[in-house]
């Protein structure tokens, strides 16, 4: 990569740097190869810091770069490319359902959640913890929120904890007829728990899902799934799926 003098360039030098490094990735890296560190590209391509760190987010945010803890910036592998939604009138926890549940506890949900179930800010629901991982790799981590109301024949003496509980929610919830579903996608940032479980760095860009499942006229339970933006691109079929697709392109629709 050789250095290139952005003074005279009318759009943002981050952005014109941006398009200096994807021609660079694209034609001198590998995939997993590490970038030099900030202070040799800033040194090399003439700009301060602060533009690299911007032109490097944005490479992350588009899926090209991954920030990975104790190796540096890495050039990202290509997207992986799975279906992650049953069909538009299915309960999570299906049979062609490719979610792991994880763990199942009583807790107050946050508010938005507690007022779109209806429930009390304070009253405990059953909250489901689910992955996804996909050729070895972590590309997704479910929140599903379930009243009692919505699985009134559930017992503790079944399945008191862990991920026997998250399943026995499941299967008391697919008792119930399922009227419609409704999605809806927005960018977000990794929290800590998040980034944990998806091996990236707090703050990282990520893909927020939010699922509503109604029932007898009212949302019978609602899943919050994060996916990774440098992973994953979404996109809504006819059938009301998600799937994840391959390709360097980065959109969500």
């Amino acid at each position: 990569m050789g250095t290139t003098q952005l003074e005279s360039v009318p759009e943002p030098k981050y952005w014109h740097l941006r398009t200096v490094l994807t021609e660079a990735l694209d034609s001198e890296f590998a995939v997993g190869e590490v970038l030099p560190n900030e202070r040799e590209l800033a040194a090399r391509f003439g700009v301060a810091r602060a533009t690299l760190r911007q032109a490097l987010e944005q490479l992350e945010l588009e899926g090209r770069l991954q920030r990975r803890r104790g190796v540096g910036t890495t050039v990202a592998p290509p997207r992986v490319g799975v279906a992650v939604g049953t069909g538009q009138h299915a309960w999570p926890g299906t049979a062609d359902d490719a979610w792991e549940p994880v763990d199942c506890a009583p807790a107050a949900p946050p508010a938005a959640v507690a007022d779109a179930l209806g429930t009390g800010r304070e009253e405990p629901v059953h909250t489901v913890r689910r992955s996804r991982v996909t050729h070895g790799q972590p590309v997704a981590a479910e929140l599903l929120y379930v009243p009692s109301a919505s699985v009134p024949e559930l017992t503790a003496i079944e399945s008191p904890s862990g991920a026997a509980r998250a399943r026995a929610v499941l299967r008391e919830l697919q008792r119930r007829d399922l009227e419609r579903r409704e999605s809806a996608v927005e960018l977000g940032s990794a929290g800590t728990d998040d980034a944990k479980e998806l091996d990236r760095l707090p703050g990282a860009p990520v893909l927020v899902v939010t699922t509503r499942y109604l029932a007898g006229g009212r949302t019978a339970a609602l899943s919050v799934a994060t996916y990774r933006a440098d992973t994953c691109r979404l996109t809504f079929g006819d059938s009301g799926d998600v799937e994840i697709h391959h390709g360097p392109q980065t959109r969500a629709s």
